[in-house]
């Protein structure tokens, strides 16, 4: 009887033995997939024309995630902690796909086939003229009616369901460009916090290009206005524009200017400096600065510092210039996340980027793009706390 329980209890401390090294493995497995950051999918609601939009949330193992729609690539929520560990949206935008159809200033949204303005909204290349359309005053702004943020990409998991690769193929002609124009864009969210952004783009013949990213950030998790924030741009030039914020061509000089971001400083500081020409033609900043780097490797463009929770935000690019907007034309009209209402300055921009109407200024870095070459560029975004 002793040996038939001996061997039973034998038996049983090997199942459990077994039992242990099984456990032992899926919480390897879980763990492993802790470091690196999961992706969950879902609906994001239907567009007219009987498209499903998609949603794609990332998530690292600090905590952090983010919420990305592949209708205009946009990213709709950014979870970030403040220095006391609690986590908030720092991106203003909307809470549901029909905010985005109905009304958006470009909230969150991949913009292409050109970012920013350009001038009288036609350009010259290879001696042909293409006229493209004036939604922008007399100029055209962010790829025209239906650019880049209005379409849906195609979505795909890739780096072992680590990364979000999105894709779009904008025929030739699509809102007056000329070449069928292959991009795709990959966002990863790290366990370091931060958000890489990595675009590429081919062509079948030569274009113009200039992709950014256009999400609205405001450090305080949406409870204030941004003006308290404190900022600083790696540029001892900006690109001074005239009263349609097109560019005159030359560069100018920070020091001695509301737009000397050289050192951290307010932004509700100069950005209503009633002397100075450009503020009145943004509204307050609404400009390109000249990044002080140049060359294809990431470099330190611009930090976005909030007191009172202590985030702190670096944005890295491999792009020659960051437009900095503020939120000047926001007027309360829209209500955003959880009812609330954007009003004047309740967010800003860093868009990584070449300069505006490059396609038109002679001395500004080329924009153009031919068969056989491929654009690639990189912006990351970095969260931490101080």
């Amino acid at each position: 009887m002793r040996e038939t329980f001996s061997l039973f209890a034998a038996l049983m401390i090997l199942g459990h033995l077994l039992i242990s090294c099984g456990g032992s493995k899926q919480e390897s497995q879980t763990t492993s997939t802790d470091t690196m950051t999961r992706i969950v999918k879902t609906t994001f609601g239907t567009l007219p024309d009987g498209q499903t939009a998609d949603y794609y949330t990332l998530r690292n193992k600090n905590g952090m995630e983010i919420k990305i729609t592949n209708y205009g690539g946009i990213i709709t929520h950014l979870m970030a902690p403040d220095k006391n560990g609690t986590f908030e949206d720092v991106v203003l935008g909307y809470d549901s796909l029909g905010g985005y159809l109905k009304a958006s200033p470009y909230f969150g949204a991949l913009v292409g086939r050109y970012g920013n303005r350009i001038g009288k909204a036609k350009f010259t290349l290879e001696g042909k003229t293409y006229s493209l359309l004036a939604n922008n005053g007399p100029n055209s702004l962010h790829g025209g009616k239906v650019g880049f943020d209005k379409v849906i990409w195609k979505a795909e998991l890739i780096d072992n369901d680590s990364a979000l690769k999105l894709s779009y193929s904008s025929k030739d002609g699509e809102e007056g460009f000329p070449g069928t124009l292959n991009t795709e864009v990959v966002y990863r969210l790290t366990d370091n916090n931060e958000l890489e952004i990595e675009y590429t783009a081919t062509t079948d013949k030569p274009t113009i290009v200039n992709l950014t990213n256009h999400t609205y950030f405001n450090l305080t998790g949406g409870k204030r206005d941004i003006l308290g924030h404190q900022v600083s741009i790696n540029a001892d030039k900006f690109v001074p524009v005239d009263n349609t914020l097109i560019p005159t061509g030359t560069l100018q000089d920070v020091k001695g200017t509301p737009f000397d971001f050289l050192q951290p400083t307010e932004i509700g500081s100069r950005i209503d400096d009633p002397q100075d020409e450009q503020i009145k033609f943004g509204g307050g900043y609404d400009h390109c600065w000249v990044l002080n780097e140049s060359g294809d490797s990431l470099r330190l463009a611009s930090t976005a510092y909030e007191p009172t929770s202590g985030r702190y935000m670096e944005t890295f690019t491999t792009e020659p210039g960051v437009q900095f907007y503020t939120g000047n034309f926001l007027n309360g009209s829209i209500t955003g996340k959880n009812g609330v209402v954007y009003g004047k300055r309740s967010g800003f921009c860093f868009e990584t980027e070449h300069f505006p109407d490059s396609p038109n200024q002679p001395s500004f870095p080329s924009v153009v793009l031919r068969p056989g070459e491929t654009y690639k560029t990189k912006t990351v975004y970095k969260f931490s706390t101080k």
